[in-house]
């Protein structure tokens, strides 16, 4: 999350919103992003239902968990590009752009 908070203005550049979902709570999330000195995209809460978003995307786990997933989404809502990866690695931000900038 803090690589996309320093590329901010190259996802607004490209008319893109950066949202980050888990299954963690509201007060998880204000905790996390002032740790990181503050977070300018929303962080959404998956908490309750348990996961029912994460659910229906596929991407919740057995132990309840989210998987490190980035989706790409047009403005009507169709899923454009997903993207998995290992929890210990930090997604390719060029990777990402390239992925928006093809589809503009």
């Amino acid at each position: 999350m803090p690589a996309y908070q320093a590329d901010a203005a190259r996802f607004a550049a490209l008319d893109t919103q950066v949202l980050g979902v888990s299954v963690d709570s509201l007060f998880s999330h204000i905790a996390w992003a002032e740790s990181l000195g503050g977070i300018d995209f929303p962080l959404l809460s998956d908490f309750w239902p348990h996961g029912k978003v994460a659910e229906l995307y596929g991407v919740l786990t057995d132990a309840g968990h989210t998987e490190r997933v980035i989706f790409v989404i047009d403005k009507t809502g169709r899923i454009r590009h997903i993207e998995r990866h290992d929890l210990e690695d930090v997604p390719d931000n060029e990777a990402l752009f390239k992925v928006l900038a093809d589809l503009a």
